[in-house]
């Protein structure tokens, strides 16, 4: 049995919770703000991202930063856009040695860093992974079978977050490519904001695969060029968490891409989805890290232009539909 902290009370950080309670672990979940940590406490339910799914009283629940720092491992699963606020009040309590494990499928936007450079920046002495992969709460909470990659530069942190984590219905594979692992997860919510768009256009199953494919083509590029395996991109992390995301009922990307297709703005967009949507938080910064590196990435740059630039969803599918023709293997 391993202590383990969970950072984050939206979906997924309970279902990871709950899962890591039921393969017999000791679970804390630490939010930092006192009131809101009670609430939690008392009700044991987030009836806005997750309802009907019991936190266990066995799982303890707490504000005080330096009770959270004190498990084995620390799993942090809060939207990116809270990671650079809550995590400096609890890695000065951290000790060499200790994993940090992401499980946010985000970006730094304003260092413009994966995850998990900032988390070896806040604690340098931690081991730090990610864990990634085709895993919606709503199904993980409920149990369901489901497949995902624990990555590590160091390989015996990965294979031990793959013990504390592997149970009856929940698999984890392992990698040392975290770079790849981690950027599957934070590509795969844009192009699955275009897969929305496709979906609420009225277009069809030849549409959408056609879509994916040329998506995974863009995130693998420019995986590549940041320091990925491109293997990785075919992998869960890759393509698996590419084909929910862009597909499911449960996907707050694709459901907000279903929102821009009907003309709302990003605001409109977020206020209806009322939780955090990472495709819309991270597009202008994927952009911007493409353009450095010298990646063409075509659904990328339209996607950013329906939400910064209010171009029509219909023009956009135009142009991509009428650009140069090319070799499918062309870079």
């Amino acid at each position: 049995m391993e202590k383990i902290t969970v950072i984050g009370f939206g979906s997924w950080g309970i279902a990871l919770a709950c899962l890591l309670e039921k393969n017999g672990h000791s679970v804390i979940m630490w939010e930092p703000n006192e009131a809101l940590a009670q609430i939690l406490d008392s009700q044991r339910e987030n009836t806005r991202s997750l309802p009907g799914i019991t936190i266990p009283r066995t799982i303890k629940i707490t504000s005080v930063a330096e009770e959270a720092a004190g498990s084995d491992v620390l799993v942090v699963v809060l939207s990116s856009k809270d990671i650079p606020d809550a995590m400096p009040k609890i890695t000065p309590y951290l000790k060499k040695g200790q994993i940090l494990a992401n499980a946010s499928k985000g970006l730094i936007k304003d260092r413009e860093m994966r995850i998990t450079e900032f988390l070896q920046e806040l604690a340098p002495e931690c081991e730090i992974a990610c864990l990634s992969g085709p895993s919606h709460a709503e199904e993980v909470s409920r149990f369901l079978p489901t497949f995902v990659v624990a990555a590590s530069r160091n390989i015996e942190v990965a294979q031990r977050l793959q013990n504390i984590f592997t149970g009856q219905f929940f698999r984890v594979y392992t990698s040392t490519d975290i770079i790849g692992v981690e950027l599957g997860g934070v590509l795969k919510n844009v192009i699955a904001l275009a897969a929305g768009v496709c979906d609420g256009l009225g277009f069809g199953d030849n549409t959408k695969a056609g879509l994916m494919t040329r998506g995974i083509a863009e995130m693998s590029r420019l995986g590549i060029a940041m320091g990925a395996d491109e293997q990785t991109f075919a992998g869960l992390s890759g393509i698996g968490d590419l084909i929910v995301t862009c597909t499911s009922e449960h996907s707050r990307n694709r459901r907000a891409g279903l929102l821009l297709a009907q003309d709302k703005n990003v605001q409109e967009v977020l206020d209806t989805v009322n939780m955090a949507v990472e495709g819309i938080n991270t597009a202008k910064t994927v952009k911007s890290m493409a353009d450095k590196h010298g990646i063409d990435m075509p659904i990328v740059e339209q996607i950013n232009k329906i939400l910064y630039e209010n171009k029509s969803p219909r023009d956009v599918v135009a142009d991509l539909m009428q650009r140069d023709t090319r070799s499918e293997n062309r870079e």
